[in-house]
């Protein structure tokens, strides 16, 4: 039996096929396969300053079901309907320099396939932020985080796939999806802002201030209860608000997680120990159960960037500390699946990846190298 191999319109040699390999072996055939849409049981890790992608794992089996290519500084979005990852990215023609280009990168979400690339006239750039980019909760707009030279937003049809316009949002970052309306922002005067119409005349209103940003700011990887349409806040100090969003948002009074945990109040006075929320994402919240997860840290004000040693579970609705689950390894990031069962993931500094029981804490696997960076899981 013989084969030939074909180059271009010239032919190689033929030879006898079992002299292509000693031992009789059959050559390998490449071939390609397809995953299933999001699920509401996996996380979506980066994988940080290391390597480029977004890692997908199965929280049921640990493991990795593919990853999707997104470039360093990038920010990935999930479609609500489940055919899209989106992420929004900056490259050079000439890998670290040369001719720069942004955009919002579509990828099939069975095939992980690029689809198409959405020019845009800049973004941000800046990593380990999930509220730099977000899309509504219908799946029809996208709204990506600039800083070129001001602070703005750009207004992207997901649906029709381009660009629309740049709305100029001074003083305002870190966006959450205002169905009907548009989108909000939290700005340094201590404000939420609304941003009614973006594609459209773009008016932007203000709330009354609600957090003082230079004494206790908010941590930007803040929490949203899309069935709610519910934005969570915690500050530096473990304050934590809740505002109900559309035309007008409705900001609750803020609550302790000291308090509710059956502590004094942590504050800002130098050299005071306290239990402190930390790390460079330190919550995620299940919606199902209206429960906030925090990683918690013992130090002193201001010491916002150690990792978690505890997790606490807040119930929001009730002001009140639930559980306090320990954590097998100090931990860096946060995320929890929806369902009624829900798993955690934590992540260290080095990159170790540890599932937990959402109920109970007990560790049920580990993941070598799952990822350095943010955490992403499908909202319900």
């Amino acid at each position: 039996m013989a084969s030939t191999l074909l180059l271009g319109s010239v032919a190689a040699l033929t030879v006898p096929a079992q002299a292509q390999d000693p031992h009789g072996l059959e050559p390998e055939e490449s071939d390609t396969t397809t995953i299933a849409p999001p699920s509401p049981d996996w996380f979506y890790v980066r994988y940080g300053w290391d390597a480029d992608g977004t890692a997908i794992y199965d929280g049921k089996s640990g493991k990795m079901i593919g990853m999707v290519d997104s470039s360093q500084l990038s920010d990935m979005a999930i479609d609500p309907s489940g055919k899209y990852y989106y992420v929004s990215e900056s490259l050079w023609s000439k890998g670290n320099r040369g001719t720069r280009q942004d955009m919002v990168t579509v990828y099939d979400a069975t095939t992980l396939e690029l689809v198409t690339e959405i020019t845009i006239p800049a973004r941000i750039l800046v990593d380990e932020r999930t509220q730099n980019f977000v899309v509504s909760n219908d799946g029809k707009w996208g709204y990506v985080y600039n800083f070129s030279p001001g602070q703005a937003v750009n207004v992207v049809d997901m649906a029709d796939k381009t660009f629309v316009k740049t709305v100029e949002l001074p003083g305002c970052a870190s966006l959450v999806p205002n169905p009907g309306v548009g989108f909000s922002a939290l700005c340094s005067d201590g404000t939420l802002a609304t941003v009614v119409d973006p594609a459209g005349a773009a008016t932007i209103t203000h709330s009354q201030p609600f957090f003082a940003a230079t004494d206790d700011p908010i941590f930007e990887n803040f929490a949203y209860d899309k069935a709610k349409n519910t934005a969570i806040f915690v500050t530096y100090t473990g304050e934590v608000f809740t505002a109900k969003l559309g035309a007008e948002p409705q900001i609750s009074a803020g609550f302790s997680m000291q308090a509710a945990a059956g502590y004094a109040p942590a504050t800002t006075k130098p050299l005071s120990v306290s239990w402190y929320p930390g790390t460079r994402q330190p919550m995620a919240y299940n919606a199902a159960a209206g429960e906030l997860y925090v990683l918690m840290h013992m130090g002193e004000y201001w010491s916002h960037k150690a990792p978690g040693e505890e997790i606490w579970v807040v119930d929001v609705a009730a002001k009140k500390v639930v559980r306090r689950l320990s954590l097998p390894e100090h931990a860096a990031h946060i995320g929890v699946t929806q369902g009624a069962e829900p798993m955690l993931l934590v992540n260290t500094e080095e990159g170790l990846g540890i599932v937990l029981d959402g109920k109970t804490g007990a560790e049920l696997r580990r993941i070598e190298a799952a990822g350095k960076g943010v955490i992403t899981t499908v909202a319900p």
